[in-house]
């Protein structure tokens, strides 16, 4: 089959290896590189600074860099702030959403918040298909919805083969921060 078409792709890495995000932060990466503009929304992380947001914070004309969550929310301990946490992302997201100037947007941990049920995944994938045409999405995050799965262009599954964490070494600066 001939690949003669141009449109905005959605893509979605998923799975329960490690690389969902580094793989978004690449794409974002070359993007850059061909002078695209990026706007970028992480769900869940926000306790500490990563070193994406360190670098890609250093680009502040090319990158809108957004940070929404409270922490990682696999045991909440607050269901509504983290349910007003995702609401208040998605608004964000909703404008580079509408943005033309915008050719990348990047949803970090989307298929999380919407695993738990914080956001509607219907409406999000009613305001993501209203994109400008050659905007292009990128949503990472454990646990793709099936609706999200059928909904994108291209499909990642990353797979976790063997982890550091397992044999008692923790989150590694410049690996998983």
């Amino acid at each position: 089959q001939k690949a003669d078409k141009d449109k905005g792709l959605l893509l979605v890495i998923t799975g329960n290896g490690k690389g969902k995000s580094s793989s978004g932060f690449g794409m974002v990466a070359r993007a850059l590189g061909h002078d695209m503009k990026v706007g970028i929304v992480q769900f869940i992380k926000g306790a500490f600074s990563t070193g994406e947001e360190a670098f890609f914070r250093r680009f502040p004309e090319e990158v809108a860099y957004h940070v929404m969550g409270d922490g990682f929310t696999w045991d909440t301990q607050n269901l509504e702030q983290d349910i007003a946490s995702a609401k208040a992302g998605w608004t964000i997201c909703q404008k580079l959403l509408q943005d033309p100037k915008i050719n990348v947007v990047l949803l970090d941990e989307l298929n999380i918040v919407l695993k738990m049920g914080y956001l509607d995944t219907d409406a999000v994938l009613a305001d993501i298909a209203q994109r400008p045409s050659m905007q292009h999405v990128i949503i990472t995050g454990r646990g793709a919805p099936d609706t999200v799965i059928d909904a994108a262009d291209t499909v990642s599954r990353i797979e976790d083969v063997k982890h550091a964490f397992r044999a008692g070494i923790q989150a590694q600066k410049g690996i998983e921060l």
